[in-house]
Parts: C-alpha cells; sequence; structure tokens
C-alpha cells in the first residue's frame, strides 16, 4: 500500500513542477514584452527631416555671363588696339578652379592713354554639409555676413531716432536757414570778401560704402579709393557682393587714371559696378 502511494503522488509532483515552470515563462514573456514596447516608445519619435539643397546645384561659365555690350561700356579699348587683340581682350581670362560647380571667376583687363581698368566677376556655391543643422540658403547668408563684418559696414536695420524725438533722423525736420544778408559795400579801407566756394559738382559726390537694396537676396557695395600721391594716380575700386539664394557673387570694378590729381568719380564708377551686379542677378534668375 505504501509504494503504491508513492507512485501515484510522484505524478502529480511532476504535473505542479511543470505548471510553475510554464507560469514563469509566461511571466518572463510578459515582462520582455512590455520592456520592448517602453523601449519602442522612447525610439518612436521621428527625426527632423534635412533641409532641402540649394537652388543652385552648378554654375554658369563666369567668362560667358557677362554681356559683350556690357563689357565695352566698362572696359573701353584703346582706339588704336588692333582687331587681332580685342578679341582676347573682352574674352577674359577664367580664374583657375580645382571645382568648376563650387568657386568659379573671370578677368579682364584695358589699358588706353587716359587710365587703366580693371574688371573681374567670382561665383562661389555654398553647401552645408550638415542640413539638418542648417541649409544651403542658411550657410551661405553667414558667408555673406562675415563678408559684409570684414567690410566694416553695419548689418541693415532700422534707421536710429535722435535722442527723444521719436522722429527717424532721415525725416527729422530741420530748421529754416536764416535769409542771407543783402550784400553792402566794403567800408573805406577793408579787403572785399573772397567770393564763395562753388559746390562740387555732382561726378564729384562721394556716394561711400553701403548696403544695397533690391539686389539679389541682400547685398552690399565696398568703395575705397587709394590715398593721393605726387607721382601715383589715384585708383577707385567698387566691389560689389550680393547673395542669390545658395550662390554669392562678386563684382570687382577698378578705374586708374594715368596722371595724377585726377579723380575716377565715385556715381559713375559704382553705376557701372550695379549696373553688371543687376545683369547678373537677371541672369542666375533664367
Amino acid at each position: 500500500m505504501q509504494r503504491k502511494a508513492v507512485r501515484e503522488f510522484l505524478p502529480g509532483i511532476a504535473m505542479l513542477t511543470a505548471l510553475a515552470a510554464g507560469l514563469a515563462g509566461l511571466t518572463g514573456c510578459t515582462s520582455g514584452g512590455q520592456t520592448g514596447a517602453a523601449t519602442d516608445n522612447k525610439a518612436g519619435g521621428k527625426a527632423a527631416a534635412p533641409a532641402q539643397p540649394g537652388k543652385y546645384r552648378s554654375l554658369p561659365a563666369p567668362c560667358k555671363a557677362v554681356d559683350g555690350k556690357r563689357l565695352k561700356g566698362m572696359l573701353p579699348a584703346a582706339e588704336n588696339l588692333p582687331p587681332e587683340q580685342r578679341g582676347p581682350l573682352y574674352a577674359g581670362t577664367a580664374d583657375a578652379s580645382y571645382d568648376g560647380d563650387r568657386h568659379v571667376g573671370c578677368r579682364w583687363t584695358a589699358q588706353s592713354a587716359e587710365e587703366t581698368r580693371l574688371l573681374s566677376v567670382g561665383f562661389e556655391r555654398v553647401v552645408s554639409y550638415d542640413r539638418g543643422a542648417a541649409s544651403d540658403d542658411d550657410k551661405a547668408r553667414q558667408v555673406f555676413v562675415a563678408r559684409l563684418t570684414d567690410a566694416h559696414l553695419p548689418f541693415p536695420g532700422p534707421i536710429p531716432t535722435p535722442s527723444g524725438t521719436g522722429v527717424p533722423a532721415a525725416t527729422t525736420p530741420t530748421q529754416a536757414a536764416p535769409p542771407p544778408a543783402s550784400p553792402s559795400a566794403p567800408a573805406p579801407g577793408a579787403t572785399a570778401p573772397a567770393p564763395p566756394t562753388p559746390s562740387p559738382s555732382p561726378s564729384a559726390v562721394e556716394l561711400g560704402s553701403r548696403v544695397l537694396a533690391g539686389l539679389g537676396n541682400e547685398a552690399f557695395l565696398d568703395d575705397k579709393l587709394s590715398p593721393a600721391g605726387a607721382t601715383a594716380a589715384q585708383t577707385r575700386t567698387v566691389r560689389i557682393v550680393f547673395r542669390t539664394s545658395n550662390v554669392l557673387v562678386t563684382v570687382e570694378y577698378s578705374v586708374q587714371p594715368s596722371l595724377p590729381g585726377v579723380v575716377p568719380p565715385s556715381t559713375e564708377t559704382q553705376d557701372r559696378a550695379r549696373q553688371l551686379a543687376q545683369d547678373l542677378v537677371e541672369r542666375f534668375n533664367e
């Protein structure tokens, strides 16, 4: 009887052991599933999509980007220049470039008995290597701002107002000047007053360096006049830098008279450079 009871009791113990092992397995599966779900929930957020590439994927040939008529107006050739030399003059000389899709340039030189004129055009395509942090356009604007800072020009912004007026400086009313006194004859023995100094002609007005509006996305103009010398003529160099999307364009135009004492006019030199820059804006917008 005892042996029979033991034989009947052993299968019951085995069954209980198997049930306990099964429950432990189920508990482990349930616990693992919950952990995996929690992990998936934490990592389930989508990463921000990278910015799209810039508008321009390549650059135009700089020596062919300038209109021939515009070149001849900015770089008048000497009258005695043979025709076989006029062609190379207006064809320009391309800058050395290791990557024609990133940085290219071209330059021209024209000499005459009166002056020497130099013109250069450069194109730079800016690429952001981390478009998750900054787009190509954002990176190009950073480069533009750095060049604006190097030119020691202020950032564009509102015109400061005089203290306590609340009226922009450009529109602050000015007091009317008193009427000029009527001329009277000098007293006996007095020296006659010197005649008034004539006002400078419009061509002699210095426009100066400044931020430009309406040229690409943003632009500035840097006007430099070399110091006067007893024997060396002053050279005026106008440099315009503008950004259009992810491309920066630089136009540099220099005029150097042959004789000292002759100052290249600011208005004319800047106007010619700005007209060319506007042509290039339209060229990129085609």
